[in-house]
């Protein structure tokens, strides 16, 4: 099954001004599936393949001189000799932009490898899981916005081809990204406290970021946690949105919130199985509006941009969910409400009020079906989120 990926015309862009482009981005996010669908006519070498590797080892440059119109490369990072062999073609064959695509499962060695050799030479684009504008266009989308949460946004557990039961394959997505991707980044021995450590941090999606309560937690010390933390950033696992430092004045926090970028994963980490779960936990709100900025982070990425989200927090405890600086900047509050009443719109009024811009538009995220505009406030229905301000 091949889902039309909004990012193509995002790497296209890129690959018209760039000789090298990298594809970032979780696992089993279609990194290499987008790689192959925008370059049909390029050649795709997996580094998967034992001859290829070897081959490309022991001779870098002479390896990529067989790819004349340039190759899309994955798991390129298993063979770091590549990165100084494409450096090179490109700086000394006056490559044309596009010519090598690489992407890889492991975000902490590709980026590394990259950003050391390939610096000015590359751009990144960061794909997430599917959107849900994407799997609305290819009627994958079902019309329970809970199921959908539960279930999550990544492609094999969207896939009609495939029969995947959603408990059994985040247990193996867990374990294959503790054993491919953080078992070299932390001591192995502690990778049963790592795992302890991402169910914990699924109790704090949607909620400011208390280290020292992580900390507490888990018995492990403040650094650690930073650490971990970055390790669960780097590889697109979860996200942070930084306050929003305006003209407001100086009494804001500055603690970021911290979300997970798939409501799949996140319901598996918190033990909720189903769309009946979902609505009597009291992790709720927190997941929904994971939910909200994950859709929207994934239609900034999509567009080859900078998510540009944060959140507005005084010490008075007044807070808007996100704050959007786009070509107009939107002040979001996301309910788990499936009514459009005025009343959840009460924050939104005060921040523009504060703000006393012009510039500045409101909106309310809700689980109804209906988008519309009430009393100069938009409130969009789920399905939308992800095309929001279009």
């Amino acid at each position: 099954m091949e889902v039309k990926r909004i990012a193509k015309d995002a790497l296209l862009r890129l690959a018209t001004q760039f000789p090298v482009i990298g594809i970032t981005g979780p696992r089993q996010s279609g990194k290499s599936t987008l790689a192959k669908m925008t370059f049909p006519n390029k050649k795709y070498i997996t580094f998967d393949d034992k001859d290829l590797r070897e081959m490309a080892k022991s001779n870098p440059k002479d390896f990529l001189l067989a790819f004349p119109d340039g190759a899309i490369i994955d798991e390129a990072q298993k063979v770091p000799e590549i990165f100084d062999a494409v450096k090179f073609h490109a700086d000394n064959t006056n490559s044309e932009p596009g010519k090598y695509i690489l992407t890889g499962s492991s975000q902490f060695k590709l980026k590394s490898n990259m950003t050391d050799s390939l610096a000015g030479r590359a751009a990144f684009l960061r794909l997430l899981p599917f959107s849900l504008e994407e799997l609305k266009s290819e009627s994958l989308l079902g019309d329970n916005v809970y199921e959908t949460i539960v279930k999550g946004c990544y492609p094999p557990l969207n896939d009609t081809d495939r029969h995947f039961i959603t408990e059994d394959w985040f247990d193996n997505y867990i374990d294959t990204y503790l054993d491919m991707d953080v078992k070299e980044q932390i001591n192995p021995s502690n990778l049963n406290t790592f795992k302890k450590f991402i169910q914990t941090c699924a109790l704090h999606s949607g909620q400011m970021l208390s280290m020292d309560g992580i900390a507490r937690n888990l018995g492990i010390s403040a650094p650690t946690v930073r650490q971990w933390l970055s390790i669960l950033e780097s590889s697109y696992i979860i996200h942070f949105l930084e306050p929003d430092f305006n003209n407001l004045g100086k009494s804001l926090v500055k603690t970021p919130k911290l979300y997970f970028t798939d409501t799949g994963l996140l319901c598996h980490l918190l033990r909720i199985e189903s769309a009946e779960e979902l609505i009597l936990s009291r992790y709720k709100g927190g997941i929904v509006e994971t939910f909200a900025v994950s859709e929207l982070l994934k239609k900034r990425f999509n567009q080859g941009k900078k998510g540009n989200l944060t959140y507005f927090r005084d010490l008075k405890g007044f807070e808007v969910d996100l704050v959007a600086d786009w070509k107009h900047t939107f002040a979001i509050e996301i309910k788990s409400s499936a009514e459009s009443e005025e009343k959840l719109s009460a924050n939104i009024r005060k921040y523009l009020s504060l703000r006393n811009e012009d510039s500045c538009n409101g909106a309310v995220f809700y689980l109804g079906d209906i988008t519309c505009n009430i009393n100069g406030i938009r409130y969009v229905g789920w399905k939308d989120w992800g095309q929001f301000a279009e």
